[in-house]
């Protein structure tokens, strides 16, 4: 059985193949990300069954929206009695399964364990630390990850087995070459724009850090491609920063998964506060300028492909202008295997 939300979606589609040749999966859509345009797109796009359960959990405050999430998915293990929970990353929605799970002595297995940002005001790193003490098989994306789970005294059933997010990008990036149209319609040329995403709480709920981020974006002389985010868009008409967009800030909805990457794979540099964005920009090649403190992704950093610039004016503008890529790229998130590795595991396991 696995349950995810939306930007779990990219990376259980490729690990969902996998185990359907050999497993029944019961798949489990909490809702947490309410918005179809956010959603329904990837079950579409990404060739991903539809969810045997949808729970509709919607937005609410973080204990609100895990508590009945908690509810919820406890009824349906009672009544499918699953032999694993799989669960990825580090939202509400894993916390809550992994809690569901090991309260019924249910195994947990965790797909993205071993993270850490060492930030103790992210939800996501609470929940990152609670799902890795309860799962029974963890299984890291890079090296870092397992050392960190090391350090906290997490040694057994640990497996490095990569990125499942590279085995996704693999998949798809010719789909996304042939099928999407992007550049074209938005009358870009390739590699002469940067591509921007904003949607972490720490700025978009900040004004100052909000208009720092915009005032950087609008004094720089190269076009930024700008897929908003709906709760994005909120705060920067609340602080009446929607309309002090210019014209290089070009502003679209969001985008589903394979417009994204073809926008990505095109662009010269990308900027965000993403923590998946940050390793597809890796995975790509792409130098990536990060608008937060820290990042759970320390390798990008480390292997010069990524730069940590906060919501600082000067910081993001500077990046803008002078942050180039490494000459090399590492293999840090595998080679691609990572579905068939973590299927491999799970069938020791049964």
């Amino acid at each position: 059985m696995s349950h995810r939300r939306r930007p779990q979606f990219i990376k259980c589609a490729p690990l969902s193949r996998a185990i359907r040749k050999e497993h029944t999966e019961i798949l489990v859509h909490t809702g947490q990300h309410y918005d179809p345009k956010m959603s329904d797109i990837f079950f579409k796009e990404l060739q991903i069954p539809e969810p045997d359960y949808n729970l509709g959990v919607g937005s609410s405050s973080h204990g609100e929206q895990t508590g009945k999430m908690l509810i919820e998915i406890e009824k349906i293990l009672l009544k499918e009695k699953p032999d694993f929970v799989l669960i990825y990353g580090d939202t509400n929605s894993t916390l809550a399964g992994a809690l569901a799970a090991s309260k019924l002595h249910i195994k947990v297995a965790h797909v993205e364990a071993g993270l850490r940002s060492f930030d103790q005001s992210m939800p996501e790193e609470i929940n990152r630390v609670l799902t890795d003490h309860v799962s029974n098989l963890l299984f890291c994306p890079t090296e870092t990850a397992v050392l960190n789970l090391k350090n906290e005294g997490i040694t057994s059933g640990v497996y490095s087995v990569g990125d499942v997010m590279l085995d996704a990008l693999e998949y798809n990036i010719n789909i996304a070459e042939e099928k999407s149209a992007i550049l074209e319609n938005l009358g870009l040329t390739s590699k002469e724009y940067l591509v921007a995403t904003v949607h972490r709480a720490s700025n978009t709920d900040s004004f100052k850090n909000l208009s720092f981020i915009i005032n950087a974006f609008c004094d720089v002389d190269i076009p930024i491609v700008f897929p908003v985010h709906p709760r994005t868009e909120k705060y920067l008409k609340q602080y009446g920063l929607w309309n002090k967009l210019c014209e290089n800030v070009k502003v679209i909805p969001p985008l589903g998964y394979l417009e994204m990457l073809k926008l990505m794979t095109h662009s010269r540099k990308i900027l965000t506060d993403s923590g998946g964005v940050q390793k597809e920009a890796y995975m790509l090649g792409v130098p990536c300028i990060t608008m937060r403190d820290n990042t759970e992704w320390v390798e990008t950093v480390k292997d010069g492909w990524n730069v940590l610039v906060r919501a600082d004016y000067e910081k993001i503008k500077n990046a803008i202008l002078t942050f180039e890529g490494a000459e090399i790229k590492n293999d840090i998130f595998g080679t691609g295997n990572a579905c068939e590795d973590i299927c491999d595991i799970l069938n020791e396991h049964f």
